[in-house]
C-alpha cells in the first residue's frame, strides 16, 4: 500500500450529525418529515413532529428539511394540539 493515496468514499462517509429536533426528511418513506431524536447504531432515530412512534432512517435517506416542509409539520403539529391530540 505503500504510494497509494487512499481517501474515503465521500458518499460513504457518514454526514455530519444535525442538533437534535432538527426537522429532516426521510427520503426512504415518501419524504415524512420528522424530528432528528438520535442515533441507534448505523441509523437515525426520527420521530414525527405531533408526535408518535419513532422510526429509523440510515443518514443516507435524510436530507434537511425545506422551509415549506417545516411550516406544514409545525402547522401539524399545532392543529393536532389545538383538537387534544399531543401536548
Amino acid at each position: 500500500m505503500y504510494g497509494v493515496n487512499v481517501r474515503p468514499n465521500p458518499e460513504e462517509s457518514p454526514p455530519d450529525l444535525p442538533a437534535l429536533g432538527t426537522l429532516l426528511v426521510d427520503t426512504s418513506r415518501a419524504d415524512r418529515v420528522g424530528e432528528f431524536r438520535g442515533v441507534a447504531g448505523l441509523y437515525w432515530s426520527l420521530r414525527p413532529m405531533g408526535g408518535g412512534i419513532e422510526w429509523e432512517v440510515e443518514p443516507r435517506h435524510v436530507r434537511p428539511a425545506l422551509p415549506i416542509e417545516q411550516l406544514r409539520a409545525r402547522t401539524a403539529r399545532a392543529n393536532a394540539r389545538s383538537r387534544g391530540e399531543v401536548l
